[in-house]
Parts: structure tokens; C-alpha cells; sequence
């Protein structure tokens, strides 16, 4: 993990390879951010001049580098653009986060540099740092020999001097982060359910996590039908993990299930070859909530908050479930399984209905669930659907503070009849083509506990990033929605339900 240290010392005498300021837009013209006084000043007040001569427009994410010709103890100044003349912290700090992202996958290789972007605030500095950090991730795990860019090993915010809480915010949450996106970018054939449990109770056993397995015949023996039902065509067996933190002065419960496909073929629906090359990112759910989960245990907000991983690998095979079987989720409901490919609701059927008996006053699964998700919100914003419009405004608002997008949308209750079945319970797809982000919620809708609030987040776009790195976004796993399951669990912690 990267050194991260903060100070706020005379710049201009900071030994490292280079030092990064920031640009705001302000049309026709540039102004330098605040934090970068002292470089200014360094170049007789003229470095905005220079910049702008140098074609910097201030534009989010634009980087500008220059030398210093001696003027700093650092050879290298790097201006990055914030985006139009505003405060930096008011969209919630994203302005700063993407900032520092996009600074420091610049710097790749380097050995330290220091950050005197906007920080004058506790909230900026866990912005900046938050955003370096997770702009400094690589994933070098299959990488051979030399000539790859290895992350920065040392980051400076400087800032105010005492936000040391702030900064360590910022590295719990983006260790986290950082978590997910590995377990994201594994190969499927490195990661089946088995060693992703594994890997979970590792987790726990770090953290001071309670933490409970259940393999392949505990699930049968308990009921699972959805988990061992997608999961009996792989020779990889399903696994059910349930995770714990609790806290002495909690008032309140709060239970996160993920979605955990660690391959998605489609089962016998099989998926057309150039949509199944990036499903082993389709546990994204999963390992979002076990990144969340770690960073809340060592948070340690005054909440109770349950994990639940729903780990399955669905492949085709002659054991496979077929479209026309009928499965029978934990709880006795019983589901027509019609599309194989629509396997994710299944797993996480059997999950919402166990945390259930966990007494939550709040649920919340997040999941890779649909394709419809990226037709209706492109690949960058996940949708969120809720049974209660009162908690769906609050995880959006959430999520907006943690820096991730999400969009508001509804459960139509005429979606419902077109999933009957003739001879079960529910049928787990529509014959209606249209609507089917929606239509998955109204599935999952029938399988929260009684009573609860729920809220849903459809995230098969934002977890992975199949283009060119931006911001503190790469190619590919992001940690998609780890940032907001924190955040709503700080809220509940600080504001109750």
C-alpha cells in the first residue's frame, strides 16, 4: 500500500519528484486552485500565465506538466484541471477525488510526489487522499518482467494539520476499494466460490469479523434452492457467507447482500461470446460488501451491519439447472426458473430471505443483476430501487456524498404480472422485454423480509470499466458501491432511520 503522509510545510522546500496543484477553469482564462500559493509565488505570480501558454484550459482532469528549472526543490510541477471556477468540495469532493486520481496515474513510477490541491477542510483532505490512493491502483498481479509503471510509493496532502482522521478515512475506505478490485480482475479460474469464502473469512479473521460458511451440503441441507440450484452445473460448488460486525451502542441493524457469480456463462441460456469475456466481474456485489464490511469494522460506526456473500458459478453442463425447472428458494417460495442467465436474482433470493432473521431495520443488496441497468444508465451509473421512496432518496444521497453515481428508479407494480408462473410461485423472468432493470427489482422486492426497508443497487455497469482509465476509475474492476455501503452505514450510525 502507498505511504501516505500529510503536511503542511513551505512547498516549495518539499523533497520529491514532483509537486501537484490545481487549475480551475474560469473562461477565457485559468486561475490557479487554491493550495498552490507558495509555487505561485515561486514564479513571481506568474504561473497561471505559463500554464495557459502551455495550453491548459483547466478542464477536469486536463494534465499539464512543466518543470520547475530550480525554482522548487522538486523537479516537476503538475497542474491538474478541476473543471469550472467553483469551490472543489462542493459536488462532495468528486472535483478533488477525480483530481488526484488523474494526477497520480500521470505520475506512475515515481517515487514520491506531494499534492497541494484544494485541502483546507477535513472533508478535502479525505478527498484528495481518497482519490490519489485509488487513482494509484495497478493490477500487476499476471504481469511478467520489467517495464510495467508501478504505483507512486509515497504521497504527501498537504493540508490542514489536523485532519490526521481524515487521511485515515481515506486509507481504510480506498484499501478497501482497492480490495475489491483485485477480487474483480482475478480469473475466474483463480477465484471459484470456494476460494472466494476463503477469502472472506481471511478478511474476517484480520478485522475481528464474526464469520460463517456454508458449503455445498449445508446449503442443500438448509434449503438454498437458488444458490445450489445455479450452482450445480460448475464443478466449482456455491458457497453462502455470512459476515458480522456489531457494535456495543448500536441502536440499529443493517444487513448488505451481494451478489457472487464468480464466472457467468449464462448456464444452458448461454451468453453470446463477446458478453461473457468481463463476467468474472459478475461477483462484484459480493465483493463489494466484503470491502465494506472490512472498512466498517475498522471504522467501527455505532451500527450493527451483516454481510451477506450469495457465491455461485454458473456454467452449463449436464447437471445444470434448465429453463423450465423449478427451484425452492430458502423460506419455501418457489421460483420457474425460464432463463438460466437470469441466475444472479436466484442467489440473491435465498440471501435476502436469511437476513431476515437478522431482525435488520434496514436491507440493502447491491449486484451485477442486469444488462438492462447499462441500456437504460450507460455503464457508469448504477440505478438504485427501493421499497420505500424515503430510503431510496437517502442511499442516493449517499452514494452522491461518497462520490458515486447513481439514479433514482422506480418498481412499477404492473411489472409484477409478467412474472407468473403457471406452476410456480414467481417465474424469474418477464415474457416483457422492455424494463428489465426494473422488473429484476420487482423479483427481489418479493423475496425481502416482511416489514423491512429495502433498497436495491443494480451496478452490472459501473463495476467494471471496460474503457481507458479516467479520473481515479481504471480499466477494469472499479469497487463499485463500496464507498456508498460505508457511507450509508455511517448515516444510519449518525442519524438513525
Amino acid at each position: 500500500m502507498t505511504n501516505l503522509k500529510l503536511a503542511n510545510p513551505e512547498i516549495a522546500t518539499l523533497d520529491v519528484d514532483a509537486v501537484v496543484i490545481g487549475v480551475v477553469s474560469n473562461e477565457p482564462e485559468i486561475n490557479l486552485a487554491s493550495g498552490a500559493e507558495s509555487v505561485d509565488r515561486a514564479f513571481d505570480g506568474g504561473l497561471a500565465t505559463v500554464l495557459a501558454g502551455l495550453g491548459a484550459t483547466g478542464a477536469q482532469g486536463e494534465i499539464t506538466k512543466l518543470p520547475t528549472f530550480g525554482k522548487l526543490s522538486a523537479p516537476v510541477i503538475v497542474a491538474v484541471g478541476l473543471g469550472k471556477e467553483r469551490d472543489a468540495s462542493a459536488d462532495g469532493g468528486e472535483a478533488l477525488r477525480r483530481a488526484a486520481g488523474a494526477a497520480l496515474r500521470s505520475l506512475a513510477g515515481s517515487a514520491s510526489i506531494a499534492l497541494a490541491l484544494p485541502a483546507a477542510t477535513a472533508e478535502d483532505v479525505t478527498a484528495v487522499a481518497t482519490g490519489a490512493l485509488l487513482g494509484n491502483y495497478a493490477y500487476l498481479n499476471y504481469r511478467t518482467g520489467d517495464g510495467h509503471k508501478t504505483p507512486v510509493g509515497e504521497v504527501t496532502v498537504v493540508g490542514t494539520a489536523d485532519a490526521g482522521d481524515a487521511l485515515h478515512r481515506a486509507e481504510v475506505v480506498a484499501e478497501s476499494v482497492t480490495l475489491v478490485r483485485d477480487l474483480v480482475n482475478t480469473p475466474p479460474s483463480d477465484l471459484s466460490p470456494e476460494i472466494f469464502a476463503e477469502t472472506a473469512e481471511q478478511v474476517a479473521g484480520a478485522t475481528g469479523l464474526s464469520v460463517q460458511v456454508l458449503d455445498e451440503k449445508a446449503l442443500v441441507e438448509g434449503g438454498y434452492g437458488g444458490i445450489v440450484g445455479v450452482g450445480q452445473g460448475s464443478v466449482n460448488p456455491p458457497r453462502l457467507v455470512r459476515l458480522a460486525y456489531r457494535h456495543p451502542e448500536a441502536a440499529h441493524t443493517v444487513a448488505f447482500v451481494g451478489k457472487g457469480i464468480t464466472f457467468d456463462s449464462g448456464g444452458l441460456s448461454l451468453k453470446p461470446a463477446d458478453s461473457m469475456d468481463w463476467m468474472k466481474s459478475d461477483m462484484g456485489g459480493a465483493a463489494a460488501v466484503l470491502g465494506a464490511l472490512k472498512a466498517i469494522a475498522r471504522l467501527a460506526p455505532k451500527v450493527n451491519v451483516v454481510g451477506y456473500l450469495a457465491i455461485a458459478e454458473n456454467m452449463p453442463s449436464g447437471t445444470a439447472q434448465r429453463p423450465s425447472d423449478v427451484i425452492t428458494i430458502y423460506g419455501g417460495k418457489t421460483v420457474e426458473v425460464l432463463n438460466t442467465d437470469a441466475e444472479g436474482r436466484l442467489v440473491m433470493a435465498d440471501a435476502l430471505v436469511r437476513s431476515g432473521e437478522d431482525d435488520p431495520d434496514l436491507v440493502v443488496d447491491v449486484a451485477t443483476l442486469t444488462g438492462a441497468q447499462l441500456v437504460a444508465l450507460g455503464a457508469r451509473t448504477a440505478g438504485v430501487m427501493a421499497n420505500d421512496d424515503a430510503v431510496r432518496d437517502r442511499v442516493v444521497a449517499a452514494a452522491g456524498r461518497a462520490g458515486e453515481a447513481v439514479w433514482p428508479m422506480p418498481l412499477p407494480e404492473e411489472l409484477r404480472k409478467g412474472l407468473e408462473s403457471s406452476v410456480a410461485d414467481i417465474a424469474n423472468v418477464s415474457g416483457e422485454r422492455w424494463g428489465g432493470m426494473l422488473t429484476a427489482g420487482v423479483f427481489l422486492r418479493e423475496f425481502v423480509p416482511e416489514g423491512v426497508r429495502w433498497a436495491h443497487l443494480d451496478i452490472a455497469g459501473p463495476a467494471f470499466h471496460k474503457g481507458e482509465p479516467y479520473g481515479y476509475t481504471p480499466k477494469g474492476g472499479t469497487g463499485a458501491a463500496v464507498r456508498t455501503l460505508v457511507q450509508i452505514t455511517e448515516d444510519v450510525a449518525a442519524e438513525g432511520l
